[in-house]
């Protein structure tokens, strides 16, 4: 079979929450499937739910990453300059991007011809195993599938309103332990990524 590669271009927000709720939020922009948001949620408890709006999507996540549940439903996302809002059957998240850290600033300045060369990227990979444990920007996944992680530019999160099935999740926390979606995390501080994703198939 000849070899496939989707591109997915966006955001991913990821944090975590005082009541032990962790979740990660993929805004894609231009993808092989259109416009259209996912969300991946661990709670307290280590069960996995995938939030996605379409059968096809949720296919190809569900392909991709691993979950213990999956649930289609109406997925929004709401962007006005720094502040977000993205609601997902039972999950309602609001938040504000702040300022870009010492690490978004430097991403910044790399070519985004090279920042999404899967070569560079594999370079990066060992880096980010250094210097940010539980992130990888490279690796196998679901369905003889192989990612890479090219990010373009890093906003921590602030103020953060997470409600789970109507219950207040409490303040902003950091992602940990990590996610297991699949074979990396979201940085350990809340954060908001632009990334650009690769998916290799065959």
């Amino acid at each position: 079979m000849p070899r496939r590669q989707d591109r997915f271009d966006g955001w991913i927000a990821g944090l975590g929450t005082a009541a032990g709720l962790r979740v990660v939020m993929g805004h894609w922009e231009r993808s092989p499937l259109g416009t259209f948001t996912d969300v991946m949620v661990e709670q307290p408890d280590g069960h996995r739910v995938l939030l996605a709006p379409t059968r096809e999507t949720a296919d190809f996540v569900a392909g991709t990453y691993r979950f213990d549940e999956v649930r289609l439903t109406p997925v929004t996302t709401v962007v006005d300059g720094a502040d977000w809002q993205v609601g997902a059957g039972p999950l309602e998240v609001a938040f504000r991007a702040g300022g870009r850290p010492l690490l978004g600033r430097l991403l910044r300045l790399v070519p985004r011809a090279l920042a999404t060369a899967p070569w560079w990227i594999s370079v990066v990979d060992v880096v980010a195993r250094t210097v940010l444990p539980g992130v990888r920007t490279r690796g196998s996944a679901g369905g003889g599938r192989r990612e890479y992680y090219a990010a373009l530019d890093l906003h921590r999160v602030h103020s953060a309103t997470v409600r789970w099935a109507g219950a207040d999740q409490g303040a902003p926390a950091p992602v940990s332990p990590p996610v297991r979606f699949g074979f990396g995390s979201t940085p350990r501080t809340p954060s908001l990524v632009r990334v650009v994703t690769l998916v290799r198939t065959g």
